[in-house]
């Protein structure tokens, strides 16, 4: 979860019809939650008035919404920072404002230190304050300088609008639906405990409300996400204790779910009642992505991953025996303090066992305020390259593997978008991988049946073999 991606708001007008309307360019960085998180802070900044632009020039209010997974990412934010500082003083020249936030797990990592060392930043707000945004902004635009990250004794969840039937509907059939937040797992490599906080987990309630206006804006696929979604627990209509399949289960019968995904998970919060809804539930689509980091047990230790390599095996054949059409992603690093040449060929070892469908592989790199910052023994740059370039190799080969061998099955795509080619409608097969295929852009949202032709680099190629399902049929 750790692709850069560009986000941009599209939040209507909801102010007074005489109130000046001002326009605001949100930029996300990261994994799927600040993708939420961003379409969440859009829409309380719409309440007082606010409306997307994808022209930066044109905004009133630029926030960029940071992430500090990838490498020298605070150094990324300040490096784009200076950029539109320059934009903010060209355009005070022309008598226009023009003010800047920064949300997200740097925001929360930097906090004060970010306003020292941009003086163009107006305000700065944590992940888990980001309901807070609307007013925050209006004291910005006094003057003041707002920092905003110390850790809400509110459900923030509580504060934030229903998502917007007419802007959801934009944003396609597919959307993200934040269940669990935080990490009480102190990996030595990670910094998501120390921004995102404590494992917090949404009432169920509340999850199945946002579910159902989801549906009527017409969603067809939700993905439950968390830092740890799979820790994610609540009490359930029958006042038992709810797991995350217990959840699944329950959202499989709001009327309109055609499919469910979630991410991501931690090997040691796989239970037997999750590891059941993937054998049991035809709506959770057979795709799971199941972070490692190293094959080597005693890296894994020091990681304080708390698990081994051949637990971590164990698991995958347990979850593949209750559903044998499962594909599997996993998450990698390599050159994490102290590993030798042996622990890497484990890593190879066990990346060999799995055979992953996909996967994510990065070079460690230190995160102030971590244990693995601390420890002795780094690993030579040259040494990490090339233990990465092997590994990647080895991800590539299976991945294209893996899409070579879905040529001539006949599945099930959910209709996403128009593709590149007129004509065409790009969707998402079971296991997550784009899939085009000729059909009418009337048929964005529909569920139809075709049969894989040829496997691209990055996509599946299909042809139809079945008209869509009718849109009242949940599948």
């Amino acid at each position: 979860m750790t692709q850069e991606t560009a986000l941009l708001s599209t939040s209507p007008v909801t102010g007074e019809m005489n109130a000046p309307v001002r326009k605001v360019f949100v930029k996300t960085y990261g994994c799927q939650m600040n993708v939420y998180d961003s379409d969440r802070m859009s829409d309380a900044l719409s309440r007082d008035g606010y409306v997307a632009t994808d022209v930066l020039e044109e905004a009133d209010f630029v926030l960029l919404n940071t992430c500090h997974i990838r490498e020298k990412a605070a150094e990324k934010v300040y490096s784009e920072l200076g950029r539109l500082r320059e934009l903010k003083k060209e355009k005070a020249r022309e008598g226009r404002e023009m003010l800047i936030g920064v949300a997200g797990c740097v925001a929360q990592a930097e906090g004060n230190e970010i306003l020292r060392r941009a003086p163009a930043v107006d305000l700065v707000i944590g992940p888990q304050t980001y309901h807070r945004l609307p007013e925050a902004l209006k004291r910005a635009r006094t003057g003041e300088r707002i920092v905003e990250t110390e850790y809400a004794i509110e459900d923030k969840f509580d504060y934030l609008p229903a998502p917007d039937k007419a802007k959801t509907r934009s944003r396609g059939v597919t959307a993200f639906l934040t269940v669990q937040e935080g990490c009480d797992k102190f990996c030595t490599f990670c910094v998501v405990p120390y921004t995102r906080g404590a494992e917090v987990s949404r009432p169920v309630a509340q999850i199945i409300a946002e579910a159902e206006k989801l549906v009527e804006a017409g969603v067809r696929e939700i993905t439950l996400l968390g830092q740890n979604v799979n820790a994610w627990h609540g009490v359930g209509a029958d006042e038992r204790e709810w797991g995350l399949g217990d959840l699944l289960r329950r959202l499989g019968e709001v009327e309109g779910v055609a499919r469910l995904r979630y991410t991501t998970s931690h090997p040691r919060d796989m239970d037997d009642s999750l590891i059941e809804a993937h054998r049991s539930m035809a709506k959770l689509m057979p795709y799971l992505h199941l972070p490692v980091q190293s094959g080597s047990d005693r890296i894994l230790k020091a990681m304080n991953r708390r698990h081994t390599a051949a637990e971590y095996l164990a698991l995958v054949e347990r979850i593949r025996t209750a559903q044998p059409d499962l594909a599997l992603s996993g998450d990698f690093i390599v050159g994490f303090p102290g590993e030798t040449e042996a622990d890497f060929e484990d890593t190879l070892r066990l990346v060999e066992a799995v055979n992953y469908a996909q996967a994510f592989s990065f070079k460690y790199s230190t995160r102030p305020g971590t244990p693995g910052a601390e420890l002795k023994d780094q690993v030579p740059e040259d040494v990490k390259a090339k233990r990465l370039e092997r590994l990647q190799a080895l991800l590539t080969k299976q991945q294209r593997g893996f899409a070579e061998a879905c040529v001539g099955r006949e599945i099930d795509v959910l209709l996403e978008k128009p593709g590149r080619l007129p004509g065409q409608l790009v969707g998402r097969s079971p296991w997550l991988q784009p899939v085009n295929v000729d059909a009418k852009a009337s048929q964005i949202g529909d569920i139809i049946k075709v049969r894989i032709t040829k496997a691209g680099p990055n996509s599946l190629f299909a042809e139809m073999i079945e008209e869509p399902r009718a849109r009242s049929l949940t599948a």
